[in-house]
């Protein structure tokens, strides 16, 4: 996956520079003159948990501690942008995201020593966002911008109902709707046929997502929320 990130930074430098060989060139001179665009946004995530520990959580027992485990997945989405003006843009860009996010719990075993379970949640959201765009004016063929918005994802592949008193392998239950507030920015390139963009967003749960069942990996927690970074590369013609 890195090596994937490393070929999309390597193109994105290779079209900045051909761009930037072109000062008299103005491509595109009536995009923003159109009131709404379509596109599609291919993405890279890194997804992991803000979580909370419950205040009866016990360390002196075996649980010695939990951290995160980032893990990466990928987003496919739609893009459609409402200009209000050349500035000030409305973005409804639905999707699908596929996280999956890790945490490693580290216990204590009877002959002192310590051993550590990864506990993974994957997960397909069907995401529906809203963002505000606020974009600078074009300097020959470039403008940046940021981004606010919020988010209502479901998850498609939730594990919800499962019962762990029947399965092999405990799982962490999570809740198969989420709430996020996004923020971010990106670069936008006006080529001659369509604009291509650079943006990056983090996304951060607001709701607690976590389902209690007492569990000796859900009881230490009292909250558990998602925080998503996502790099995506957006195609709008």
């Amino acid at each position: 996956m890195r090596t994937i990130q490393v070929i999309i930074i390597a193109i994105a430098l290779c079209i900045t520079g051909t761009l930037s060989a072109q000062h008299t060139a103005r491509n595109l001179p009536q995009f923003d003159y159109k009131p709404y665009h379509f596109g599609f946004l291919l993405s890279i995530n890194t997804s992991d948990f803000n979580f909370r520990y419950a205040e009866t959580s016990n360390f002196n027992d075996s649980l010695l501690g939990i951290s995160n485990r980032k893990q990466q997945g990928f987003n496919l989405a739609l893009l459609a942008s409402l200009d209000l003006t050349k500035n000030f843009h409305i973005r409804f860009i639905p999707g699908l995201s596929f996280q999956d996010r890790g945490l490693n719990y580290t216990f204590r075993v009877s002959d002192g020593t310590s051993e550590t379970f990864l506990k993974r949640t994957e997960s397909v959201y069907l995401d529906l966002p809203i963002l505000f765009k606020l974009r600078t004016n074009r300097v020959n063929n470039f403008a940046a911008y940021a981004l606010i918005g919020g988010k209502y994802s479901r998850d498609m592949q939730s594990q919800k109902d499962v019962d762990n008193a029947l399965a092999n392998d405990i799982i962490i239950k999570l809740e198969d709707t989420d709430f996020s507030i996004d923020a971010g920015g990106g670069i936008d390139f006006f080529l001659p046929y369509f604009k291509f963009s650079i943006e990056m967003k983090t996304a951060f749960g607001i709701p607690n997502i976590l389902i209690q069942e007492n569990s000796k990996f859900s009881s230490p927690l009292e909250s558990l929320r998602t925080r998503t970074f996502v790099f995506s590369l957006c195609f709008e013609g």
